[in-house]
Formats: structure tokens, C-alpha cells, sequence
């Protein structure tokens, strides 16, 4: 399989948070400025996704496992990272360079590959307090990650899914890599 040609591929990286299952909202956003997504959900992310409402969506698997070898690569090279949501797990492990996921080697590696990256975390005030958080988001800003001023929502709030800007992933990855039309 493989991308149309001359359109970017994005891919979006889901987490296992209450917003994921508006990641159509994402995925529409980027298909109007002419990328091409494919989606990797974590294990747990699968759960908060319609997998296939994604699938028919992007035209691509949803990815959460790794390929065995001599399987083909059900998705194209990306140009660009956005993962949304995050959650305090997913921006802890890949700052500290866990790759124990599909999803988590994908963000460790795109690193090393200098792919443009942006995250949007999605996390309440109490997890966001504890002082390897912030460590770990300033980690990724060293790295070149493009990080989301989204504040925290309160625990047990449900976060106001409503208030989740899917399109500020691509508001962030713009000015890496120009704008996309």
C-alpha cells in the first residue's frame, strides 16, 4: 500500500483518552489540506476508537502492533507526527525513550528521522502536577516536538471533550513543514 502520490502522509497517533473517539475530526482536517492519514492507536487506544468508521475514513489499517517480519508496511513513511490525544503515559514513556508500542517506537524513531512531530495532550490538573510531566513535556520540546498550550481539565471532569482542538495539531505542524493545500 502505499501513499497517493505527491500528497503528504500523516499519521496520527491515538491514546487511549476519552476524546479519541473524535479523531475523524483530525482526520477530516488534514484530508481538507491535502495529506493522505493513516492512524496508530496504542493497545488501549483501540478501545476509545470506531476502528472501522477510521479505516473507511483514511482508507488505511488502524496500526497497534508491530509487523512480523516479511509482512508488508500496511502504511507509508511519515512526513509529519501528530498524537492526539496523549495521555500523561504516552508523553512520559516517549520522553524517557520507551518504545514498548507500535505507537511508542514510532515517536522514539521519528525523533532519529527528524520528522516533524506535535502533541496534544490530553491530561486532568492532578496527573499534570506531578513533576515528571513537566520534565517529560520539556524533554519533547528539546527534541523539536511541537507541544499543545491546551491547559489541563479538572479530574473526574470528562475534560470537555467539546473543547479538544483536534486542528491545533496541524496548526503546530505548519511552520515544519510548510503549509500543505
Amino acid at each position: 500500500m502505499s501513499g497517493e502520490p505527491g500528497k503528504p502522509f500523516l499519521y496520527v497517533v491515538v491514546c487511549a483518552a476519552g476524546v479519541a473517539s473524535g479523531v475523524g475530526t483530525l482526520i477530516s482536517a488534514a484530508q481538507s489540506r491535502g495529506w493522505d492519514v493513516g492512524v496508530v492507536a496504542t493497545p488501549l487506544g483501540l478501545g476509545f476508537i470506531d476502528q472501522a468508521a477510521v479505516e473507511a475514513q483514511t482508507g488505511y489499517p488502524v496500526r497497534s502492533a508491530w509487523r512480523k517480519p516479511g509482512d508488508i508496511r500496511p502504511l507509508p513513511p511519515a512526513d509529519a507526527v501528530a498524537v492526539a490525544p496523549a495521555t500523561f503515559n504516552t508523553v512520559n514513556k516517549w520522553a524517557a525513550g520507551i518504545a514498548d508500542t507500535l505507537a511508542l517506537g514510532i515517536l522514539c524513531e521519528a525523533y532519529g528521522l527528524g520528522i516533524p512531530t506535535a502533541v496534544l495532550p490530553y491530561v486532568n490538573s492532578a496527573m499534570a502536577a506531578h513533576p515528571a510531566y513537566e520534565e517529560s513535556l520539556a524533554r519533547l520540546r528539546g527534541m523539536g516536538v511541537q507541544v499543545s498550550g491546551q491547559e489541563p481539565h479538572p479530574p473526574k471532569s470528562g475534560g470537555g471533550a467539546t473543547a479538544f482542538r483536534w486542528e491545533e495539531a496541524l496548526e503546530l505542524l505548519a511552520p515544519g513543514i510548510g503549509a500543505r493545500n
